[in-house]
């Protein structure tokens, strides 16, 4: 047994959530502003600069890539498990709000188009990520008002946009670099004006609701979920899976060929497009100039022209039809969290269309005689991965193997490196789970043009994105931690009981060598939080950032596939 986080580098952490949690036992709402010291005393690597004076950019993109954009509006954030739990507290017609959805974090929302907006929650790692961001945006929202005030009068805010000096002036007002006003300006496009003029005229004074947080309400919501993908998927009851939780787009993409076949018609819409970038840069792997995978640019682009005018409705029902002739039906979660579904026939695939990558697998032609499926989801957040696991696990059997692809901080690589861990250390149930990676380096490194595979790691599973301060980053270096993300240890708290007749322990070394199945965690880095300024709310991955998702992807799907022709085999 082992404590391997010392307590002194947690207990401004410790803090924060005795303070939040002890709010949230309240049956009203909360100001978000009761929690801004706590949050501050945190010095979190996200938002290092709460305390000061000056703008803390980086964490106010940050917050407001992972909030919809009705979040300028809004005053009060009600958070709840599911339709059912909003209708118990009143609120019965929260799915009549407006949908609403962040760049960059799955979750659903409504928006009542007044002040009011609700938030679907899967597991206590949601409150853990989204009142932290909450907080964030308004400590720099507040910030940015009280230096928009001290703004002369006669200065005219809207000139900025056809005045270069002017913009210049408006960040040396607002203590910013000239970089990362325009950092704001690019995320709100026209919005840039309105939204300064918006900061300028008024205080942000959020509030928060939550609608009690059993954890019985997590396990049902969950039960009701995985009751979806069963009425529309009844097989995986009674035929062997292959698990994986990585993304929507990725595995269906090198195993349908939709893409590919349609090139032709992606170069038409990269010649007629305004993106002059990416005809450049299409022009340049096409003769040999970039490295750069050309089955990963016609993916990427693909999803460009669905989310184009006018080509999103067309290309997406051509492409669902496509996939569905393949044996590959989508499953959309609906009335509770935003984690979707992917059911894969393994029998269906056409080995002929396959990404050219995995056609060197032996034996393919032996899948059209797999009775087997792949039952894919769209990553959760941290404690949620062990809901949806050990429900999943449940029902479904045999599971052949359980594959877990995802985003995470790097302490050791750059952005776009590929980490492969094959020990994980565990915040929620402060385990340290030692286990067989069924991939290494070799199995990555030749799909991979632009980063590094680092096999052999040591991964951390934090409770949530802010909830992590230098100092616990130092401990994690120091004890060879480099690898920080989310929902690993979670689902390996699920894999242990599925094969023990026992709960997963507590603060324990947890030996899962020998499992009955298949394992395989691959993280690609989209996150360098011990380099100034470089988290997510700096910069995103952008095409290249495909490259480490795609040769991660393929490496699980040959996995899968050698594993299913031996099996057939024997």
């Amino acid at each position: 047994m082992e404590r391997t986080v010392p307590k002194t580098a947690t207990e401004e952490i410790d803090l924060y959530q005795r303070t939040l949690y002890s709010l949230l036992r309240s049956t009203t709402e909360i100001q978000i502003k009761t929690l801004e010291e706590v949050h501050a005393g945190m010095i979190s690597l996200l938002h290092p600069n709460a305390r000061t004076h000056t703008p803390d950019t980086s964490a106010f993109i940050y917050s407001l890539l992972r909030l919809p954009s009705c979040i300028k509006q809004v005053h009060v954030v009600i958070i709840g498990q599911s339709a059912e739990v909003f209708k118990q507290h009143g609120i019965s017609n929260v799915e009549e709000w407006q949908q609403v959805g962040a760049v960059a974090r799955r979750r659903r929302c409504f928006f009542d188009g007044k002040e009011k907006m609700a938030c679907f929650i899967a597991s206590r790692s949601d409150i853990d990520d989204v009142i932290p961001v909450l907080t964030a945006y308004q400590i720099e929202w507040n910030k940015l008002h009280f230096l928009l005030g001290n703004i002369p009068d006669d200065f005219k805010i809207e000139s900025v946009i056809t005045n270069p000096t002017a913009f210049s002036q408006l960040a040396n007002w607002l203590l910013m670099e000239f970089e990362d006003l325009h950092r704001l300006e690019i995320i709100w496009g026209d919005d840039f004006v309105s939204n300064i003029l918006l900061i300028k005229s008024k205080k942000s004074q959020l509030r928060v609701n939550l609608l009690g947080g059993p954890l019985s309400e997590y396990w049902r919501a969950t039960r009701s979920w995985w009751e979806n993908i069963e009425v529309h998927s009844p097989e995986l009851l009674e035929r062997p899976v292959y698990f994986i939780s990585s993304n929507m787009h990725s595995l269906t993409n090198i195993i349908s060929g939709f893409a590919l076949k349609r090139q032709s018609q992606i170069e038409d819409y990269l010649n007629h497009s305004d993106n002059i970038t990416l005809l450049h840069e299409w022009q340049q792997i096409i003769s040999g100039k970039e490295a750069a995978s050309r089955e990963n640019f016609l993916y990427y682009v693909l999803k460009k022209m669905q989310q184009s005018e006018g080509g999103q409705q067309p290309l997406a029902k051509l492409q669902k039809i496509d996939e569905e002739e393949k044996g590959i039906i989508r499953i959309v979660s609906t009335h509770y969290f935003d984690v979707d579904a992917q059911v894969i026939e393994l029998g269906k695939i056409n080995p002929d269309e396959l990404d050219p990558r995995l056609k060197n697998v032996p034996n393919l032609e032996k899948l059209k005689d797999s009775d087997a499926l792949i039952l894919n989801i769209d990553y959760p957040l941290g404690l949620a991965a062990y809901n949806i696991l050990a429900k999943i696990a449940e029902h479904a059997n045999p599971i052949l193997g359980v594959y877990i692809m995802g985003k995470a901080a790097t302490l050791n690589g750059v952005m776009g490196d590929v980490m492969i861990p094959n020990v994980v250390h565990d915040e929620h149930s402060q385990n340290t789970y030692l286990f067989q990676n069924a991939f290494s380096a070799k199995d990555i490194v030749n799909d991979l043009v632009y980063g590094t595979v680092l096999d052999n790691q040591k991964a951390v599973t934090v409770l949530g994105t802010f909830l992590q301060n230098g100092k616990l980053a130092d401990v994690f270096y120091r004890e060879g931690y480099t690898d920080i993300e989310m929902e690993a240890g979670p689902f390996l708290s699920a894999i242990y009981e599925m094969y023990r007749p026992i709960r997963h322990p507590i603060n324990e070394i947890v030996n899962l060598y020998g499992l009955p199945f298949d394992l395989g965690i691959i993280h690609y880095a989209s996150d360098t939080p011990l380099s100034k300024g470089k988290n997510l709310g700096a910069g995103t991955l952008s095409y290249f950032g495909m490259d480490s998702t795609y040769a991660a992807t393929l490496a699980i799907a040959r996995r899968i596939f050698q594993i299913e022709t031996k099996r057939l085999s024997t």
